[in-house]
């Protein structure tokens, strides 16, 4: 790490939500019942994909990864959020700062690509039904997921080493929850003109591409959907549709802070909340609460674990 860096700032300080210490306790209360929520929502559904053969698939073994994906992502932040809450000291190391900005983008990058890899899967399972057997072999589910984490390690990597050489010596307030890349930039005792449009190209290379492949692949699934029957229709759009709920939380905050910044501040601290804290939380509840199999697989989880209960 250079030395330089850590002999002019060694920390950061950052400003949070709010002021008011009314409103701190307020909104520790809520992240902590929102964060404790995530975690346990998202192991429950890695859980039962793991041990329920009825969910032996590829979509439940997207969907186990992407609940991993989710935890990891939410935990990155807002276990900071939630105790500065409580402390007068917002500090944050320089370390820990650029640890925030490297898994925020890893992790995010991760979740941006595997998104698109489950709406591969359900293309063919709606397009072509009679090959996924064969398309989505086991081989070929595990080659895309890592794919995802190759994507994502690339894609904070070339942002983060840049990052890694700016010189920071004045200002240290950072006003958000976290260390974000376009607020730490702006902190550098140095033109970041060139660095600024190269974050903004990367991160449109990513988010954008992934959200018009996401935009072409659902038109085209709908369009599928609607000349199928009735019966086989109702069931994939019900699917569809909670991934486009998903995609949409997801993809649209980080599209304005990343590609099309606003620089707007509270808009910024609002958008960054909705997809670090509240996206993970909405994951496992949108495809937990809309799909039948997910439901089932609760109920026989819950039966069997109360009958074994019921028996000692």
């Amino acid at each position: 790490m250079d030395e330089g860096n850590q002999s002019a700032v060694s920390e950061f300080v950052l400003l949070g939500l709010g002021h008011s210490q009314d409103a701190q306790v307020l909104l520790f209360m809520l992240f902590l019942v929102v964060y404790v929520t995530t975690i346990i929502g998202n192991m429950v559904i890695m859980i039962l994909v793991i041990i329920d053969p009825h969910l032996h698939s590829p979509m439940y073994f997207f969907l186990a990864n992407l609940s991993f994906v989710d935890m990891w992502f939410s935990s990155v932040t807002t276990p900071k959020m939630i105790k500065d809450f409580l402390t007068e000291n917002k500090d944050i190391s320089f370390r820990g700062c650029m640890c925030q900005i490297l898994f925020v983008h890893f992790v995010g990058g991760i979740e941006m690509v595997l998104l698109v890899v489950m709406a591969y899967d359900r293309y063919v399972a709606i397009c072509k039904p009679l090959h996924y057997s064969t398309i989505m072999s086991m081989q070929r589910c595990t080659g895309l997921v890592v794919t995802s984490w190759v994507v994502g390690f690339v894609h904070s990597i070339v942002q983060f080493v840049p990052i890694m050489e700016l010189r920071f010596c004045g200002p240290r307030e950072i006003d958000s929850f976290f260390c974000d890349i376009p607020l730490v930039i702006k902190l550098a005792c140095m033109d970041t003109y060139y660095l600024d449009v190269f974050v903004n190209i990367d991160c449109g290379a990513i988010a954008v591409t992934c959200f018009v492949l996401l935009l072409i692949s659902y038109t085209y699934m709908i369009h599928t959907i609607h000349q199928n029957s009735k019966t086989g229709a109702s069931k994939a759009l019900s699917t569809c549709s909670a991934h486009i709920t998903v995609v949409m939380v997801y993809f649209v905050p980080c599209i304005i802070i990343y590609v099309w910044p606003l620089n707007i501040t509270w808009l910024d601290k609002f958008l960054a909340v909705f997809y670090c804290v509240f996206a993970p939380l909405l994951n496992p509840a949108i495809y937990t609460l809309r799909n039948k199999e997910m439901k089932n697989a609760v109920k026989r989880f819950g039966s069997y674990y109360g009958g074994a209960k019921g028996n000692t």
